[in-house]
């Protein structure tokens, strides 16, 4: 089974995330980032449920969706998950995955 590694950006949009849900209803907060959390851990079992991100060639990238969130991760060699980021769907991450 996949392991799965938060990367030190993705851990940081999580945050980013939370404290903007969270400034203006924290349980609405807690609840997203838990929703968040459990999606990527599907990855464990169906690493390839995400549908793949293809301006960038040559490197497994995918992307799973919930809701207003984008979730890129990477699929190492070893079949470990890297997650890479956690955009609303009105970011352009394009700018962050190259």
């Amino acid at each position: 089974m996949a392991r799965i590694n938060w990367t030190r950006e993705a851990e940081h949009w999580l945050k980013e995330i939370y404290d903007y849900i969270a400034a203006d209803n924290p349980e609405a907060a807690v609840n997203i980032v838990h929703l968040i959390y459990e999606k990527v851990q599907l990855l464990k079992r169906f690493p390839n449920m995400g549908y793949r991100y293809l301006p960038i060639q040559g490197r497994k990238i995918r992307i799973i969706i919930l809701g207003h969130y984008r979730i890129a991760y990477l699929i190492k060699e070893n079949e470990d998950i890297d997650i890479l980021g956690v955009f609303h769907g009105a970011m352009e991450i394009d700018r962050y995955l190259e």
